[in-house]
């Protein structure tokens, strides 16, 4: 069952050797993902995770809340190769979206793509994002509201 766990010591290590393959560059390494939520630590609305199936880590996340706006954001999301095409990614993205309707706090999610990403862009469609119209710094924008 998928789930969601801070970094710490413990998983450290393992979040930060998973990798993409070398020729594709959809999403930042999760070193710089880590280094960015460093970065914004003050604002307080970064949030990095690591994601289970069980209890072994098999991905990562990082969420950006606007808190004025009612809008959680999926920044990145990240599986290794070994762990593409298992139904993780999927299943982190539904139980975002369970958490984010249950805490009463958002009114809708964000979450963008290369054009190039086309499993992405299967995923989020499936799952109920639609088009913003929005396209910056090469990406297409997504909403799901609730």
């Amino acid at each position: 069952m998928i789930n969601f766990r801070a970094i710490t010591e413990d998983n450290f290590d393992a979040i930060i050797h998973m990798k993409r393959p070398d020729n594709e560059h959809f999403v930042a390494s999760n070193a710089y993902s880590l280094a960015q939520a460093w970065l914004y630590r003050d604002a307080g609305d970064v949030f990095p995770f690591a994601i289970y199936n069980d209890d072994e880590p098999v991905g990562f996340m990082l969420l950006d809340e606007d808190a004025e706006a009612r809008c959680l954001i999926i920044w990145r999301i990240m599986f290794p190769a070994e762990n593409q095409f298992k139904g993780y990614g999927t299943a982190a993205i539904r139980e975002i979206i369970r958490l984010a309707k249950e805490s009463g706090k958002y009114d809708f999610l964000l979450i963008d793509y290369a054009p190039d990403n086309h499993i992405a862009e299967h995923v989020y469609k499936k799952l109920g994002f639609k088009p913003t119209g929005k396209f910056e710094h090469g990406e297409y924008e997504l909403m799901l509201t609730f």
